[in-house]
């Protein structure tokens, strides 16, 4: 599959970086390799090669929005995105590619479903739950990432990244 649009979900603001539920920002800035995004409206991009690297502006909750207005400004359809995001019913460091499914729980991706009227794009699910953790999704999501927890993290993004055709850069998930 050859994607247009790389769609990293996150929270904006200093408060939320580094935090499991930012983790689609972090992948987005690894892919990004450095290179300067720019703001348009309510998403901010940076072009790599033919692949545009997207992160909302919005807060993960209403996703869609950006991405919406992205996929219209750029004259993408939904077949052609990858959105990445962190998923609380994966093991920590591990990664699921799944295309054309529902949100399974994740109010960003039901957003992005919402406001795009299908769920024909595919996901780079990255697994944030720690082994044996029962907790809900909300109590730790918002939670900062860990030190010990970077490096299975960078992984599960740049393996993640590769199943999907796309080689990121050396970067640090922080």
């Amino acid at each position: 599959m050859r994607w247009k649009i790389v769609i990293g979900l996150g929270n904006p603001g200093k408060e939320y970086a580094a935090t499991y539920h930012s983790l689609g920002y972090s992948a987005a800035d690894m892919l990004a390799g450095g290179e300067k995004f720019r703001r348009h409206g309510n998403f901010e991009y940076c072009r790599l090669g033919e692949i545009l690297v997207v992160k909302p502006l919005t807060f993960m909750n209403e996703s869609g929005l950006a991405a919406s207005a992205a996929l219209s400004f750029f004259k993408v359809k939904p077949e052609e995105i990858l959105v990445i995001h962190d998923d609380s019913d994966i093991i920590l460091g591990n990664y699921k590619l799944v295309c054309g499914r529902g949100a399974a729980g994740h109010n960003g991706v039901k957003s992005v479903i919402s406001e795009l009227g299908t769920d024909r794009f595919c996901r780079l699910r990255l697994g944030i739950r720690k082994e044996g953790l029962r907790a809900k999704a909300g109590g730790f999501v918002l939670g900062k990432i860990k030190k010990e927890e970077e490096a299975p993290l960078e992984s599960a993004i740049k393996n993640g990244l590769a199943e999907a055709g796309i080689t990121a850069p050396t970067s640090s998930v922080d």
